[in-house]
């Protein structure tokens, strides 16, 4: 008998609420287990206490960019997920820290499909729940 699966948890980073809430609605109606945060600051701290499997990050944001919450994020969960997002072409400047840190991510302009996120989550639960199978196999 197969182990039940707990929902993917992803963390919505986006000063924009409009923009955060919407995709955490659109999200979460998929089945995902979702929490929205407004700054790069509290990305961080949720991310410590939610231990979130994707974190989806946009990269400007006040107090903390994006990419500075992502390596922090990374360096806490090195196994989580990170998707940093940017409608800004001044922000991809920002990216240069990136390689610079060694952070794995993935990165989608805005405007993004919410369609695009969410098949992005499912192929990484998809990933999640082959590897336990072969962890238990």
């Amino acid at each position: 008998m197969a182990a039940t699966q707990r929902p993917l948890r992803v963390l919505i980073a986006d000063d924009e609420k409009i923009i955060a809430d919407t995709l955490a609605i659109i999200i979460r109606n998929s089945g995902f287990s979702v929490t929205t945060v407004y700054s790069g600051n509290s990305a961080v701290e949720t991310a410590e206490k939610l231990r979130p499997d994707v974190v989806i990050c946009d990269i400007r944001m006040p107090d903390m960019n994006g990419v500075d919450a992502a390596n922090r994020i990374s360096q806490i969960l090195p196994t989580a997920k990170i998707v940093l997002c940017s409608g800004h072409t001044v922000a991809l400047g920002n990216l240069e820290n990136v390689d610079a840190g060694g952070l794995k991510f993935v990165f989608l302009a805005k405007p993004v499909s919410p369609a695009l996120f969410l098949d992005f989550l499912r192929s990484y639960e998809e990933h999640l729940s082959i590897a336990t199978e072969l962890q238990f196999a």
